[in-house]
């Protein structure tokens, strides 16, 4: 046995507070003397007598406030979709059939198609693009319904 095949250990245990002499804990177990943070009864979430960062924050309230929560968009380029036959339909079932996106990203994030690359040949894109996107699509001999 070497010291890189051991096992990884990555949790330390639990100090075990008021267990005597042996403990290197005695008395007053680590707290000090007297004093608030010596008792029992505090909640961890006191801080002191000051307005607690609960009450400190606003609201999340209304439309588009919680932007930071929302899904990204799954990214792909125009040079992704030269694989593709010509005339294809390009839709989220066509993306999967082909490997381009995964099925359960799908799911939870929407598809967005963006202008990174070339695109050579004419496809009906079904999806989310960007402006340079189509444009690039509709110069290639494709068309965009979406």
């Amino acid at each position: 046995m070497e010291i890189h095949t051991l096992q990884k250990i990555t949790t330390k245990k639990r100090r075990r507070l008021g267990q005597g002499h042996g403990s290197g804990r005695v008395k007053t177990s680590g707290r000090g003397t007297k004093g608030q943070n010596a008792r029992s009864k505090r909640p961890m979430r006191f801080e002191g007598g000051a307005l607690p960062l609960t009450k400190r924050l606003p609201f999340l309230r209304g439309k588009q406030k919680n932007k930071s929560f929302r899904p990204k968009a799954l990214v792909l380029n125009l040079s992704n979709l030269n694989q593709l036959p010509k005339d294809t339909v390009v839709d989220i079932a066509t993306l999967i059939k082909h490997n381009l996106i995964n099925a359960d990203a799908v799911k939870t994030h929407p598809v967005k198609l963006l202008a990174d690359g070339e695109i050579t040949v004419a496809l009906t894109v079904a999806v989310p693009v960007s402006k340079s996107a189509q444009a690039k699509i509709e110069k290639a001999g494709g068309s965009v319904t979406s």
